[in-house]
């Protein structure tokens, strides 16, 4: 778009916001629809969207190598504007995460009983779509669009093997997330390779050492008792 209309700027980081907050809210009205096969939704949106990219990466004259630091990530084409932004959507998530905690975690379990409780779920569920895509466009520059849902999905499925409760699992998942972007970070620049990759990459290492230690707990137990 910046291309096409040069008479004005504008940052990918923006406009990422906006068509990942309109394809979460597809998403939420395609799981209404395919009420019965809700795990339809996602991959529906996922398709449009990878073919509506491909159709402006091939109009568009950008090089490779823009294309790859939104799709793979790059921490080194963070600027000050791009750490502003990812400061103040982070600020906001975590507030609407505070406010409304008891209905995110009431609508996640039971929608039928949130209902019943009085909790408008088109509003939550609104909410919660905001904060997917305020999630996904912060991570652009650094994850990389492709990768941003590993780095959603990953240090969950391994906070869910060691909490024990909503809560601990939201801090086991925000330390898991943070270990590997620190520490994707770091290897990344040392050994000159790809942000997005290594991070997701040690996000999944957490996971496999995460299992693997529970499943050495478990058969230490079985010795014990045998």
């Amino acid at each position: 778009m910046g291309q096409l209309w040069t008479v004005t700027d504008i940052n990918p980081l923006y406009t990422g916001f906006l068509f990942a907050l309109i394809g979460s809210l597809l998403i939420e009205k395609l799981r209404q629809i395919y009420d019965r096969f809700q795990e339809l939704a996602a991959p529906i949106i996922l398709s449009a969207g990878v073919g509506l990219s491909a159709v402006i990466m091939s109009a568009s004259g950008s090089g490779y190598t823009e294309w790859y630091e939104y799709l793979f990530g790059s921490i080194v084409s963070v600027r000050m504007e791009d750490l502003w932004f990812i400061i103040a959507t982070a600020g906001l998530v975590i507030i609407l995460l505070a406010v409304f905690f008891k209905e995110f975690v009431s609508v996640s379990f039971d929608q039928e009983f949130a209902k019943v409780s009085g909790i408008p779920l088109k509003r939550i569920n609104f909410l919660f779509s905001l904060l997917i895509a305020l999630v996904i466009s912060m991570s652009m520059k650094v994850v990389g669009i492709l990768l941003v849902g590993a780095l959603i999905a990953l240090p969950v499925a391994a906070s869910l093997h060691v909490a024990k409760s909503f809560k601990k699992l939201l801090l086991f998942s925000v330390l898991f997330g943070e270990a590997a972007v620190l520490a994707g970070v770091y290897f990344s620049y040392q050994f000159n390779i790809a942000t997005g990759g290594m991070i997701v990459v040690l996000s999944a290492f957490l996971l496999l050492a995460v299992l693997a230690g529970k499943r050495l707990k478990s058969m230490r137990k079985r010795e014990r008792f045998a």
